[in-house]
């Protein structure tokens, strides 16, 4: 029985000082948020190249096909070829979002406990919506 009152007060103050954080300072927000910023512009760098790279092999399979003229491979490969532009479109979209979340994220910590909760879990939603919204183009 002690063993769990001793558990509950553990959590307890685990939570209180969890609620209690304090604001960051302006310079280390902006220190954070510029490390973000940068990290954020290589993610979406690298998505999009990824989907440039995707794309290219792509089209070349198109091209491919239209040259052996076999029309069922030409609509086939065109078809890949589309559905391979919506998937780097998604990942793009979700690299792009997923850095303004972290960006988001870092300037919440500027604000007391309560709005900074409120902040983040503003950015969580917002980067829930663009992920949701992504899908579609799959």
């Amino acid at each position: 029985m002690h063993l769990k009152a001793l558990c509950a007060v553990a959590a307890a103050a685990f939570l209180l000082t969890a609620c209690s954080k304090k604001p960051e300072s302006q310079a280390e927000v902006q220190h954070d948020v510029a490390k973000a910023e940068a990290e954020g512009q290589r993610d979406v760098a690298d998505a999009r190249a990824d989907a440039q790279q995707a794309n290219a092999d792509a089209d070349k399979q198109v091209a491919d096909a239209i040259a052996d003229q076999d029309e069922k491979d030409v609509a086939k490969e065109a078809h890949d070829a589309n559905e391979t532009f919506d998937k780097g479109k998604s990942k793009i979209t979700i690299a792009q979002a997923e850095a303004d979340h972290k960006v988001a994220v870092e300037k919440c910590e500027a604000l007391t406990a309560p709005a900074q909760k409120e902040c983040k879990d503003n950015a969580d939603r917002a980067l829930d919506q663009v992920k949701e919204a992504a899908k579609t183009y799959r």
